[in-house]
Parts: C-alpha cells; structure tokens; sequence
C-alpha cells in the first residue's frame, strides 16, 4: 500500500494536533494554553484549517465552539490515525 505524498505536501500535519486538542478542548483560549501557544496562533491555524476543509469546523458559541458535522467526521477518523501514530513515535508498536 502506496501513501499520495503529494496530498501530504500540500498541509502542515501539525495542524491535525491543533485540531484534535480543539475538538477535545471546545475554546480556542483552552487550546492555546495546552499547547503553549498564543490564541492567535491557534486561530491562525484553524483558519489554515477551514480553508482547506473547505468548512468552517467550529461554530462559536458563548462557552467556547462547538463542531461542524464535517468536523465530527474528520476526528471519527482522524483521531484513531494520530493514536496509530503516536504509538509508532513511542515505540508501542
């Protein structure tokens, strides 16, 4: 089995992390936090995001941000992927 490098050149992986810790998190600021970053960088990356996904993932709310449908989806899958990874990475193959 063959990965398409190509769809791999063109977005920042890191952004799945920026991402996932959104999802579990639901605030911007309480991702920002986590990930020893600033609120605008976790922004700008969820903007990054959102034009890639072509949707706009989180909807504001007045305790933080909810997830799009599509966004449910993305973690549904992507979640198990980056866990598969990370195991990898630790060496918990």
């Amino acid at each position: 089995m063959s990965i398409n490098e190509q769809l791999f050149c063109n977005i920042d992986l890191n952004l799945t992390i920026t991402f996932l810790v959104l999802f579990r998190e639901g605030s911007v600021s309480r991702t920002a936090a986590c990930m020893n970053v600033g609120q605008p960088a976790v922004s700008g990356s969820l903007s990054r995001l959102r034009s890639y996904f072509d949707d706009p993932l989180f909807i504001r709310t007045k305790s933080g941000v909810r997830p799009t449908h599509k966004a449910i989806l993305i973690e549904q899958k992507l979640s198990p992927a980056l866990h598969c990874i990370e195991a990898v990475l630790t060496g918990n193959v």
